[in-house]
């Protein structure tokens, strides 16, 4: 036991302060379209949080990774979580004093927080053996099933508290939960180093790093995987609570539904990884991907949007998972920095796109519209894929 906990001491520090750090973005994700439309000046901006949540992980993805590289990974995972309790407590007070501006403020924080919290899992990768890096990042998601519960459940219960307004107390939880997360990093959190010679040796020219059909594959199914996860994702607490008037406690169930299907594969999938390949696990996420929006195709009831949710969820992970597993065998030590800097940009810069386009195609076309919107983005996975199948037949 004690020679376990050794060898997954920091991925388990990990995943326990990810359990509490995940929080944001569910709680952000629920009941950011949901207060926008309430404070926002027109219903049309009312995912618009949501969209500036992505932007700032983009916008963030390049100095965290440059701060961990010049001041080590604690500095950046206690710096981004201290971040994060400040922007609960500002879109708190904006929400008191009905201030939009405050609150879209307030969500690019946390999405700057994000982008310091995506880092876990190239900190768990470091942290093992090669071998050891599909299994490490499936328990790693785990804590995703964690946050699904706590976030969503802690937004809807504080979300009506004596003397303030309504979701006031749902972030001044969202900070609470953040200091969590930070007294966990504080505490026990250690920087850790790769020593793995298959990993070492000079740094190559970026050029020659993208060039890699691995790495081609590896960007551009976190890409679509992510595209369309927040396309769709964004616009259905508004479609179902603004526009078709279910319950917030319905809406809350499907987003808690969907966000446990993100993590809840991750008891297996690192296994299916492993068992079949990165390939097939891709290939895979992208039909279930298709299945989604063919179960939210139309003017869906609750039970199409619970479906297409939970697809969405499960499609997300496989295609993420086997994604990252290819991203960790693509650079050297020398290079890892630069390379999930500008893998992270891509992929957050992209879904601000897909959360961003969420809100106007829902004011314009409807729930139909997003799911139309979503087509695009996996027809363009095709080529990519076909391409680095007969550049790379040992891909399996």
């Amino acid at each position: 036991m004690s020679v376990f906990l050794h060898k997954y001491r920091t991925l388990m520090v990990l995943v326990v302060a990810q359990c509490f750090g995940q929080t944001a973005a569910p709680i952000l994700v629920l009941l950011g379209g949901i207060v926008g439309a309430q404070i926002a000046p027109s219903h049309e901006l009312a995912t618009l949080p949501l969209a500036i949540m992505i932007a700032g992980t983009a916008c963030a993805t390049v100095p965290a990774s440059m701060l961990m590289a010049r001041f080590g990974r604690k500095t950046g995972f206690v710096s981004g979580t201290a971040l994060a309790i400040a922007a609960g407590l500002i879109a708190a007070w904006s929400i008191e004093k009905a201030l939009f501006s405050g609150f879209c403020f307030a969500s690019f924080l946390i999405g700057n927080y994000l982008a310091f919290l995506q880092q876990f899992r190239f900190a768990a990768a470091e942290s093992v053996s090669p071998d050891d890096v599909p299994k490490s990042l499936s328990i790693l998601m785990l804590a995703g099933i964690v946050a699904a519960i706590i976030g969503p459940e802690a937004g809807e219960r504080f979300s009506r508290v004596d003397g303030l307004r309504d979701f006031v107390g749902s972030f001044l939880g969202l900070s609470v939960l953040m200091t969590v997360s930070l007294v966990i990093l504080l505490v026990f959190y250690r920087n850790t180093s790769m020593e793995s010679e298959e990993v070492s040796g000079e740094a190559r020219p970026l050029k020659e790093v993208l060039s890699q059909p691995t790495l081609m594959l590896a960007m551009s199914s976190a890409v679509v995987g992510y595209t369309v996860m927040s396309l769709i994702m964004t616009a259905t607490p508004v479609s179902m609570h603004e526009m078709d008037h279910h319950s917030l406690e319905d809406t809350t169930w499907v987003v808690q539904s969907h966000i446990l299907a993100m993590y809840i594969p991750s008891l297996f999938s690192g296994i299916l990884v492993m068992k079949f390949g990165v390939m097939r696990i891709i290939q895979s996420g992208f039909v279930i991907l298709v299945a989604c929006v063919l179960v939210g195709w139309g003017k869906p009831e609750l039970a199409h949007y619970w479906g297409a949710l939970v697809l969405l969820g499960i499609g997300w992970n496989f295609m993420f998972l086997g994604g990252t597993t290819l991203l960790t065998q693509t650079y050297r030590a020398s290079e890892r920095f630069k390379v999930q800097a500008l893998n992270d940009f891509l992929i957050f810069g992209l879904q601000a796109v897909g959360s961003l386009g969420a809100g106007l195609l829902l004011a314009s076309l409807g729930w139909k519209g997003v799911m139309a919107f979503s087509v695009p983005w996996l027809i363009l996975l095709l080529p990519a894929m076909v391409l680095v199948i007969r550049q790379r037949d040992g891909v399996k």
